[in-house]
């Protein structure tokens, strides 16, 4: 196995998002390798890059980590996806290990009934703050026994997914478009979870070769469909080549023109990008990828190697953020997090209100707070890096985007419209009704 990983790892080829230093450039020093091509009196040397670094890097905090809590493991055995998905940690026991657990924590842990299960990658553990139950991150993945508080508005289904289920595991809601869940697994589980209903409980026997196949002759006869997101769980922890034989299949269905894979794999567990599944990905496309990002305290080495491989395939990268009490609802906290995206070449894309799940009130933020957000980013920064703030109607609504006012009013034929530092503008606009009915309040600047 570590001779196949190392083997893999050492013919991915550089990328051009690589620190410096990863990459050593080395010229031809033996005469019989060396090209000279004379051309206006000059003589060009090939320059070779070779591998510095022959294994996927590791950040110097999961290094000290893997030391104390897995001295047993080599780096190599760290670097491998089926190793880190073999130890993840599930039980109270290993996790009061590496965290000083609160009160609170135990309780939710130990009283674990029907609900979603624990479950965290060594690697993201590694990013945990030990004593912090309040750290973001810690947050997102140890549960706490507000899970357990069914509020007002909660369902278990709050998106009405089921609802627009023609075939298990296929979700038709907009014309042209379908939602396929491929798998039940994630190698993380994130505790407000859109869909504990479906992941993580052993239903595995809904989520075989027989299903897929129910779910793509259904888009095989759907001809509006052109496009098909897999999600789940989490797709990207199908071994190589069921997830190869799903993006084939769906490849064959000429009305399908792109695919588009939901992941939170590369955050939680980037060792599973190898250079092996970026070359298969690389063969389907155009082929998108929807990240799951939380906060900027993920955005790792290891994560930035993983984007890197993957937009180095070609494959567009966008995020989606779902917008948590005390774990990301300040404006410098998201735009930390949208700048570091925009340097690894993620486009951010959707910023989230957390759905209505059942036990999320704890981690759900006035709307307000979205705006507010949106606010301030929108002008005060790149416009690539301010996502669209969307809610995902309960009851299956779809999603529906939340700006904040720009659009003011009217004046005779002029468009009022508020710019992002507040000042009013006019824009000729004849014979159009837009704005009219809005409230004309002067506060010319």
């Amino acid at each position: 196995m570590e001779k196949d990983i190392d083997s893999t790892e050492k013919t991915e080829p550089p990328g051009t998002n690589e620190d410096p230093g990863h990459w050593e450039e080395k010229r031809y020093s033996d005469p019989s390798l060396r090209k000279i091509h004379h051309r206006e009196n000059s003589k060009i040397i090939p320059i070779e890059k070779v591998p510095y670094l022959r294994s996927f890097r590791s950040n110097h905090r999961s290094v000290a980590f893997r030391g104390r809590f897995f001295p047993d493991a080599t780096p190599t055995e760290w670097n491998d996806w089926r190793w880190q998905l073999r130890h993840r940690i599930t039980d109270i026991h290993t996790l009061g290990r590496i965290l000083i657990l609160s009160e609170d924590e135990q309780r939710a842990i130990t009283g674990f009934t029907n609900h979603l299960p624990m479950a965290i990658t060594p690697y993201y553990a590694s990013l945990l703050d030990k004593g912090n139950p309040l750290q973001p991150l810690r947050r997102t993945v140890v549960p706490v026994t507000a899970e357990y508080v069914h509020s007002p508005g909660e369902a278990r289904d709050p998106l009405g997914e089921e609802h627009d289920s023609p075939v298990p595991g296929l979700v038709h809601r907009y014309p042209d478009r379908v939602l396929f869940l491929v798998t039940d697994f994630c190698s993380t589980y994130c505790r407000y979870c859109t869909r504990p209903r479906l992941v993580g409980n052993g239903s595995k026997t809904r989520f075989t070769v027989a299903q897929w196949e129910r779910a793509i002759a259904y888009i095989e006869a759907s001809p509006t469909v052109r496009d098909v997101l897999l999600s789940g769980g989490d797709p990207l922890t199908l071994p190589d080549e069921k997830l190869e034989w799903l993006l084939s299949r769906l490849r064959q269905i000429r009305h399908v023109e792109f695919l588009r894979i939901g992941t939170k794999v590369p955050v939680v567990l980037p060792q599973r990008v190898t250079p092996a599944i970026t070359r298969m990905l690389k063969r389907y496309h155009p082929l998108w990828m929807s990240i799951h990002f939380t906060h900027p305290d993920e955005l790792t080495p290891e994560v930035t190697q993983a984007c890197a491989r993957l937009a180095d395939a070609g494959i567009p990268l966008g995020s989606q953020t779902v917008l948590l009490a005390g774990v990301n609802d300040s404006l410098e906290t998201m735009k930390q997090l949208m700048h570091g995206l925009l340097r690894m070449r993620v486009k951010p894309y959707y910023l989230y209100q957390c759905d209505p799940i059942v036990g999320s009130a704890h981690f759900r933020t006035p709307v307000e707070k979205g705006i507010e957000i949106i606010q301030g980013l929108r002008g005060h920064t790149t416009g690539y890096a301010v996502p669209t703030y969307v809610i995902d109607a309960p009851g299956g609504g779809g999603k529906i985007p939340l700006f904040p006012e720009c659009i003011v009013g009217r004046d005779g034929d002029d468009l009022l419209l508020k710019n992002y530092q507040g000042h009013i503008y006019r824009y000729p606009d004849p014979g159009s009704e837009l704005g009219s009915k809005e409230p004309f309040k002067p506060s010319w600047h």
